[in-house]
C-alpha cells in the first residue's frame, strides 16, 4: 500500500501537468514550391561565378564606386537600422538575464511604539536589520530558454534586415547615378540637335528672305527650334532632381554629384547566373523571413510553457538588532532557504488565448516567408529576361538609328536641291532625334537592368557562418 500511494501522485501530477499544457494547432503544409531552372532566358554571356559582394565595381567608374561607399557609411536608414540592431542587442540579454540568478540587499531600520502584552503599558523599540536576497528560477521546462532563442533569433532578423537595407541603398544609389548619367547623355544630345536645329531655322530664314521658300517653311523651322529648345531646361530640371535624391541617399545635404565615366563607356558587369534553389541562401531578406519563422516558433513554445509550473528557490541572510551598535557589533544573524513551486490552475483562458495567438502569428511567419522566396523568384525571373530583351531592343534600335539617319541625309539633299519641301527634312530631324534619345534611354536602362538583376541575386550576400 505504501508503494502504491507514491506511484498514484506522481501519475495524478503528471496528468495534471499534461492538462496544464496549452493546445497548439500543427502549422500549416507548406505550398512553397522551388522550381528546378530559371523560366526566363539566361542572357548570353552569363557567369556561375559567384556574385562579389561590392557588384558595383564592375561598372568600373571610380564616382559610382565613391558615392556608393558614402551611402553605406552615411545614410539615414541605414542608420537608423544599426540602431535597431544595438537595441535588439540589449532585448537578448534582458532576456538571457532571466535565467540567471538574482542577488538584492534590503536595509530596514525600524522605530515603532506598542502596548506591552506583558504589563500592557506602551513602550518605544527599535529594530534594525540588513539583509541579502538571492533568487533562481529553475527552467524546468525550457520556458525562459524559450524567450532567450526568440529573441536571439529577433536579433538575427533584425542583421538580416540591416543587410537587406545596405543592399537597396547600393542598388538605388547605383540606378539612380545610371539614370543621372542618361540624362547626362540625354541634355548633351538635346544641346547638339538644339544647334542643328538654329541651323536649320537660319537657312529657312534666309531662303525665305530671298523669296526661295515660303514663309511656313520658316515658321515650322522657328517651331521645330523652340521644341529643342524646350527639352534643354526640361532635362536640366531633372538632372537636379536627380541629384538631389542621391545626396540624400548618400546621406548629405542636397548638392551636386561628381560624375565619372560618360554613359556609352559604362559596361556593365557579368550577369550572374546559379539555380533557384541557390537563391534561398543569397538574399536577407529571405534569411529575415527564416529568422522570423525561428523566433515566432521559440515565442510559441514560450507562451505555451507559462501553463506548466514555475520552480524558484529563494535563500535570504542578514543581520537583525534593536541597537545600531550592536548591529555593527554584535548582531544577530539571520537566514532562511525556500523552494517554491507555482502552478496556474484557472486563467479565464488567457494562457490558452495568448498561445492561439503565437501560434498564428508562426503561421503568419511561414506564409510569410513563402511570399518572400516567390516575389524573390519573379524578381531574378524579371532582371534576366528584362536584360535579354532590352538587348534585343538595342538592336532594333540601331537598325532604325541607321535608318532614320539614311533617310535624314536624303531628305536633306532633296530639300537642298529643291526637289522636296522642308516638311520632308523636318520629319527626318525628327525620327533621328526620337531615335537617339531611345538609344541613349536603352543603354542606361539596360545598365539599371544589370542593378536590379544583381539585387534579386542577393547582391553577393551571404549569411554569417557560411
Amino acid at each position: 500500500m505504501k508503494t502504491v500511494v507514491p506511484v498514484l501522485v506522481a501519475g495524478m501530477v503528471a496528468a495534471a501537468l499534461a492538462g496544464c499544457a496549452a493546445k497548439v494547432g500543427a502549422p500549416p503544409a507548406s505550398r512553397l514550391q522551388v522550381p528546378a531552372q530559371w523560366r526566363a532566358p539566361i542572357p548570353e554571356g552569363a557567369t556561375a561565378l559567384p556574385v562579389d559582394a561590392q557588384w558595383w565595381q564592375g561598372f568600373g567608374d571610380p564616382a559610382l564606386a565613391a558615392l556608393v561607399t558614402a551611402a553605406l557609411a552615411n545614410n539615414g536608414d541605414l542608420r537608423l537600422a544599426r540602431e535597431r540592431i544595438e537595441d535588439y542587442r540589449a532585448r537578448v540579454r534582458a532576456a538571457a538575464a532571466a535565467q540567471q540568478p538574482t542577488l538584492s540587499f534590503d536595509t530596514s531600520p525600524a522605530r515603532a511604539r506598542a502596548l506591552s502584552p506583558a504589563t500592557g503599558r506602551p513602550y518605544v523599540a527599535n529594530a534594525f536589520q540588513a539583509e541579502f536576497q538571492a533568487a533562481y528560477e529553475i527552467d524546468v521546462w525550457g520556458r525562459l530558454a524559450n524567450a532567450t532563442e526568440a529573441a536571439a533569433a529577433t536579433l538575427r532578423g533584425e542583421q538580416a534586415s540591416l543587410d537587406a537595407v545596405a543592399l537597396s541603398i547600393a542598388a538605388n544609389v547605383a540606378t539612380g547615378y545610371l539614370n543621372l548619367r542618361g540624362l547626362d547623355a540625354q541634355l548633351e544630345l538635346a544641346r547638339a540637335t538644339l544647334q542643328l536645329r538654329e541651323r536649320s531655322r537660319d537657312l529657312a530664314r534666309r531662303q525665305f528672305e530671298v523669296g526661295y521658300s515660303s514663309r511656313l517653311e520658316w515658321l515650322q523651322a522657328q517651331a521645330e527650334y523652340d521644341t529643342a529648345a524646350e527639352q534643354v531646361p526640361q532635362l536640366q530640371r531633372q538632372i537636379f532632381e536627380q541629384e538631389n535624391a542621391l545626396s540624400l541617399l548618400a546621406g548629405a545635404s542636397p548638392g551636386p554629384i561628381a560624375r565619372g565615366k560618360a554613359l556609352a563607356e559604362l559596361v556593365p558587369p557579368p550577369v550572374p547566373a546559379g539555380l533557384p534553389s541557390d537563391l534561398l541562401r543569397r538574399r536577407p531578406d529571405i534569411a529575415r523571413a527564416e529568422q522570423a519563422i525561428a523566433a515566432a516558433s521559440a515565442q510559441l513554445a514560450a507562451t505555451r510553457d507559462q501553463l506548466l509550473p514555475t520552480f524558484r528557490l529563494t535563500a535570504a541572510g542578514g543581520i537583525q538588532s534593536t541597537d545600531l551598535s550592536d548591529l555593527l557589533h554584535g548582531p544577530t544573524r539571520l537566514w532562511r532557504l525556500a523552494g517554491t513551486l507555482v502552478a496556474p490552475l484557472y486563467d479565464g483562458g488567457r494562457v490558452q488565448a495568448a498561445t492561439d495567438s503565437a501560434a498564428v502569428q508562426r503561421n503568419q511567419a511561414l506564409i510569410a516567408y513563402e511570399n518572400t522566396v516567390r516575389q524573390a523568384f519573379a524578381e531574378t525571373e524579371n532582371g534576366l529576361d528584362a536584360i535579354t530583351r532590352l538587348r534585343e531592343q538595342v538592336v532594333q534600335n540601331d537598325a532604325r538609328r541607321a535608318t532614320a539617319a539614311e533617310t535624314l541625309r536624303i531628305a536633306h539633299n532633296r530639300y537642298a536641291n529643291g526637289y522636296a519641301a522642308y516638311l520632308e527634312e523636318l520629319d527626318a530631324q525628327r525620327s533621328l532625334y526620337a531615335a537617339d534619345v531611345a538609344r541613349l534611354q536603352l543603354r542606361a536602362r539596360l545598365l539599371a537592368a544589370s542593378v536590379d538583376l544583381y539585387r534579386a541575386m542577393g547582391g553577393g550576400w551571404t549569411a554569417p557562418g557560411q
